[in-house]
């Protein structure tokens, strides 16, 4: 009787064994799916970083035409969009003159980072003042071909050393020209050709001193700055654009030599 009790028990324990072992090679089997899973997320992330720079290089080839997040956007929402490439010498240098008074004073100077007036920001920010803009045109570009729209730290940290890398890679002209053709001035309308045609009903070649000004004064916020019908804010603010614009010739040397 006691030989078949030790046998009965001697035939359980093995097969509790047994039954322990199922989840503990479910447990490593999962641990070896959350791994891989972990792994490829840091992959796609790194990915994700690393695209714009590589990007950047690419769009030294000057027969390629960059597009911007938001014509991406309009693309996914089937909503369409308006851009005819133009190239750099068929924009009136009355409007390449004009939007550097109205939106990087120093672009020919800097290395695509203001450093002056982001420290300025930057103290402001510190002493809890109001910030003012310092946005230079390579900040703006980098923001619109690989960032998005809104204020944020995080936008902002990806966004200099995007635009610092812009400026190394490429020629002044080019940043000014890739700048021109993607930059938004009205709802659905990307670039200056579509804009001049848009709001004037001609080429970017033919602009005049004052279409440019208006233009210009618009990119800041061209869902609400009608370029083609200005009220009196935005005439005032184009005036003082064309009188700098005027007096510019100093400023524009690395793009017109």
């Amino acid at each position: 009787m006691d030989s078949e009790v030790n046998s009965q028990a001697a035939n359980v324990v093995p097969e509790a064994r047994e039954e322990g072992e199922v989840p503990s090679s479910r447990w490593s089997s999962l641990r070896r799916t959350l791994r891989t899973r972990r792994r490829q997320i840091v992959l796609a992330v790194l990915g994700l970083l690393v695209l714009p720079y590589a990007l950047i290089v690419l769009y030294l080839v000057e027969f390629i035409h960059p597009v911007s997040t938001l014509m991406l956007r309009d693309l996914v929402l089937l909503r369409g969009y308006d851009r005819q490439w133009v190239e750099f010498d068929d924009i009136a240098p009355v409007l390449v003159q004009s939007v550097m008074m109205s939106e990087d004073g120093q672009f020919c100077a800097h290395d695509g980072v203001d450093w002056g007036q982001m420290r300025g920001v930057v103290e402001d920010a510190l002493e809890g003042e109001s910030t003012r803009g310092a946005s230079t045109i390579p900040m703006q570009t980098v923001k619109n071909l690989y960032l998005w729209n809104g204020r944020s730290f995080l936008r902002k940290g990806m966004e200099l050393p995007l635009a610092v890398a812009a400026d190394f890679v490429w020629s002044k002209r080019r940043m000014m020209e890739i700048y021109l053709n993607i930059a938004e001035w009205g709802d659905g309308i990307y670039g200056i050709e579509a804009a001049a045609r848009h709001h004037f009903g001609i080429s970017a070649s033919k602009l005049s001193r004052r279409q440019a000004a208006l233009l210009a004064v618009s990119l800041p916020n061209p869902k609400e700055r009608n370029a083609g019908k200005p009220g009196r804010g935005l005439k005032r603010l184009a005036n003082l654009i064309e009188r700098r614009a005027s007096r510019s010739g100093g400023y524009i040397t690395c793009l017109y030599n």
